[in-house]
Order: structure tokens, then sequence, then C-alpha cells
């Protein structure tokens, strides 16, 4: 395996082969199946164009031999950074056949997030879209190049502006050979509990089979539609099953710019979508406008998770749109939890349903380590055929999070129900889930206590009613002390990631701290949501 990865031990790795949950397939073998017998197959739906597998698949062996021209080699690691879009897929498969190792940043990275990740790998090269959002990705891509001298290419997907246009990476296709299936196929991000996220590597076989065991438990085959709204480098649009297992089952993958009802409904309606995944507050916004659009989604299963879901919402999801709900727990380490699509409304509503697959084996513990009785709630500790035992080239960060048996701790408050039900209750992680898009606390302190005027400082989830928390941030601070305009822009200024940037700020004497001295988060999140001085509140 890659240097700084951890394997399975080789005993637990055999019995996944004997089985039959590592086969030894391929990531790169994607496209290749459905491209030979029936190359003209819609494998792709992205801004209007409909691309057939035997188009994606010759793209993908181009691009393989291009990069390989550049001099990308086998475990090279290639930072990509692209939105949904067609290209997202070739350059994946590209890169898995070539053997180099994509490492999946997302649109919402910026500066410091993208000069950690080529920094961290040694990437040799970047991917990013010519623009999007706002943004121009190849000026981003200039501000990380001095910090990042790994990087030989930057390639462009759209206009170049003096980069190399993706368009031009390519050269006659050749044999190339096969990876390892236990070795590292590509990296996810974690949702990070320290200032940067870690890094998360997934094997082909691991991630092959979370392909598999999701498109089955969903039912979904070649004749499914997945509809992909979040974005894709995320594992849930990626990978469960997502737009990498629609394409593995020889179904479509229908990729939107956005979950905006304005546009899901069409797709859903013109490409017979069967399959989604959303965060929990997208729900409402569709239950309340699909009326209006006149849709119909009474043929679509919808796969939630990512955040807090409630009962009452997840029980309006039938009645005002007609379509089934899954409700699911999940992490790129590997971890997912779901109900099934024949398990009913209320487990729905309720729990977060049973494990992947017989293979995953959980443990909820005191904080002592120790098993709680049955129905009590404590930290869920996870191991299985999908879940790494280990980051990237983290040891210290590996010897807090897993246990010497190889359990992740996963960080997450849960209970079984009666039924036997994984049901999720919270998580003593200092990580702020704002509508699904993790938020370090750690990460934004710090760039916080860079401001001149900011004597300390501390940042909190309160609860939101539609994106489940937002972030607060409590400063002590000079005068005159920076309002949260001012925080936002020089946070931005410092390369943060929009989604990263404090919702609300208080301007305090004092952080209240625990009896041996350090910050006492839970009675500083406690103030903050009942505050409603507004002299305090800015």
């Amino acid at each position: 395996m890659l240097e700084g990865c951890q394997p399975w031990p080789a005993g637990v790795a055999e019995e996944y082969r004997r089985r039959g949950w590592w086969t030894g397939e391929l990531l790169g073998r994607l496209l290749r199946e459905p491209a030979r017998h029936d190359p003209g197959r819609v494998a792709v739906v992205a801004g209007g164009v409909h691309y057939p597998y035997g188009e994606l698949d010759a793209r993908a062996d181009l691009l393989a031999a291009g990069f390989g021209k550049l001099g990308i080699a086998a475990r090279d690691r290639v930072v990509v950074q692209l939105p949904n879009s067609v290209d997202f897929v070739p350059v994946c498969v590209a890169l898995f056949r070539l053997g180099a190792l994509p490492v999946l940043a997302l649109p919402a990275h910026r500066r410091a997030e993208l000069t950690y990740l080529c920094t961290s790998t040694c990437a040799t090269a970047l991917v990013v879209p010519d623009t999007g959002g706002g943004i121009d990705f190849r000026d981003l891509a200039r501000q990380v190049l001095p910090a990042a001298p790994s990087v030989r290419h930057v390639l462009v997907a759209g206009e170049p502006d003096g980069f190399t246009p993706l368009a031009e990476v390519t050269a006659a296709p050749r044999e190339l050979p096969e990876p390892d299936p236990s070795d590292v196929a590509f990296f996810l991000l974690s949702g990070g509990t320290t200032g940067v996220p870690k890094l998360i590597p997934r094997t082909h076989d691991d991630y092959a089979f979370q392909l598999r065991a999701t498109a089955a438990a969903m039912h979904f085959g070649q004749d499914g539609c997945y509809l992909a709204v979040l974005p894709v480098g995320h594992n849930a649009a990626l990978g469960c099953p997502g737009v990498l297992g629609a394409l593995r089952a020889g179904g479509r993958a229908v990729l939107a710019a956005s979950p905006s009802p304005d546009e899901v409904f069409g797709l859903i309606r013109d490409e017979q979508v069967t399959l989604t995944t959303v965060m929990p507050s997208i729900l409402p916004l569709w239950m309340d406008t699909a009326g209006l659009f006149g849709a119909d989604l009474s043929g679509l299963t919808i796969e939630v998770g990512g955040a807090p879901l409630s009962a009452e919402v997840a029980r309006r999801v039938r009645p005002a749109l007609g379509a089934t709900l899954t409700h699911w727990f999940g992490m790129a380490e590997g971890v997912l939890c779901f109900t099934r699509p024949g398990e009913g409304d209320e487990a729905a509503a309720t729990s977060q349903g049973h494990p992947l697959c017989p293979g995953d084996e959980y443990q909820i513990v005191d904080e002592s380590g120790q098993d709680v009785p049955p129905g009590q709630t404590g930290q869920l500790l996870a191991r299985g055929p999908c879940t790494l035992r280990g980051y990237y080239a983290a040891p210290q960060d590996n010897a807090r999070a897993f246990t010497p048996d190889g359990f992740l701790r996963t960080g997450d408050l849960v209970r079984l129900s009666p039924e036997g039900c994984l049901v999720v209750t919270g998580r003593i992680k200092d990580v702020i889930n704002r509508g699904g898009e993790k938020v370090s606390s750690e990460e934004v302190e710090a760039h916080l206590m860079a401001h001149p005027a900011i004597r300390d400082a501390a940042v909190v989830a309160v609860p939101d009613p539609t994106l489940g928390e937002r972030s607060h941030a409590a400063i002590v601070a000079g005068f005159p002390a920076p309002d949260l305009a001012e925080l936002r822009d020089f946070l931005t200024s410092r390369g943060l990631a929009a989604f990263k940037l404090p919702d609300r700020l208080a301007v305090v004497d004092a952080l209240p701290c625990t009896g041996v001295g350090k910050l006492d988060r839970r009675a500083l999140a406690a103030r903050l949501t009942a505050a409603s001085a507004p002299a305090e509140l800015r």
C-alpha cells in the first residue's frame, strides 16, 4: 500500500475477500463494459447534453495517455477541483486507469484549503475549471502555486488563460499496468476536527464494494438514473451509489449545478430520475415548491443525510412529494448506515437504519471506552470492509482516532432503537454541521486570532431551523472591535471558504472556561443560543 497509508490486517483482508465483499475490482474499469456492449447508451447528462458510454470511455483512455505524456505517473497525487460537469467523470476514470491518485477538492474550497491539499500530498498537478460561481479558479491556482512547488501542471477545463487546457491533454491510448486492487485509488476529505481536513485513502477494493453494495440496497440497476445535486466530490454524491455507482451499474448519472427546484424538477421529469441525495435543508424547499412546478416525484427515492433531519420533516415527504425517503448516517471514512426503501416511512423518520453490510462492526461506548447498556447513548466506534484503518500521513491523528484493534472513533453519539436501528443523537467533536458542510471551529478560530484587534476567539454551533446549525463566533477584542462584515472580509482575504465564515458574532469581555482553565464550549454555545441583548450581538 502507498506509504503513509494503513492497510487492513492481512487476516481481515482475506476474510473480506473470502466473503465476497472485496473482489479485486478496479475503479479504472468504470465505463468499460457498457462502452463495449452498448456504446451509444447514455452515461452522463450535464448542461443539457447527453454523453454516451462509448464517448466517455474513449475520452478517459485519451486522457490517461495524455496525463502520462505530461509525466504524471502511477501513485502521483492530482488535486481535482471540478464542479458537477461532465469533465469530472473522464478525468477521474483516466487517473484511476493510470494509477494516479485523485485528491477530490470541493468547488467551495479556496486558497487555504487548496494550498494544504497540494502541499500535504506533494501533488504533481491541479485540475480546475476556468470560472464558476463568480470565482476565477485560474486566479485561485496562481495564488496556490508559490506555496506548492510540487505542482508542475495546472490543467483547466475551459479557457486556460496561460495554463494547459484540459481539452488538449491527449495522446494515443496505450496499455497501462493495472494497480493492485488493495492499494489506494483516490483521496476523500474528512469533515475535520482540527484546522485542516484529514485525507481519507479509499482503495479500489473497498470503494468498489461500496458502489456495488449501496446500489444493490437502493435497487439501482442499468435502468436507474441518479441525479447529483450535491458536489460530486462529496462521498454522498460520488459513491452511495452516487455518480460512480450509477456508471458501474450501467445506468445514467445526471449532473445538476444545484438543488434549486427550477433546475432539478425539470431534470427529474425529463430524465426520469429514480434516485438522488440531498441534505435535510433541501427537503422543505422542494416540498413547498413542488406544487408550483407541477413536479411529480412519485418515482423518486431520496437519500437524506449529512445533517440532522427532524422526524416532522421526514414524515411530510411522501404526502408532499410522493417520493420514498431513506435516511442515512455516513462518513467519507467509510461508515455507512441507512434505512432501505422497503423499511417504511416511520423507520426513515426516526432512525438511520442498519449498517451497509454484515461485515460492519459497531460498538457504542461511554467516555471510558466501555460498552453502554442497550438503548443508552454513547460514542459510535466502527470498523469494516469500507472503513479506513488510518488517515494519510497522520500518525498523531490516527493515535487519537483509532483504537488499538482498528475501530474508528467517529465522535458521533448514537443509540440503538428497540428494533436494532441506529439513532444518531449528536456528536462530541468540535465541528459545526452547517447544512451538511463541516466547519472546524479550531480552523476558523486560528484565522480569527490573526486579526490584530482580536485577543481571544471561539466559534461554536447554534441551532438553526434551516441549516441545522450555524456558526457563531465570540471574540474578546480591543477598541474598536471589528463587526461581522469586517471579520468575514478579513477571513475571505485569508483564503477561507465562504461556508466557513461565521454567521453571527458576539463581542464578549471574556470566554467561559472550565475548572481547569480550558474553553467551555458547551457553556459558550448555551450562552450564545440564549443571547437576546442587542448590544451583545453585532
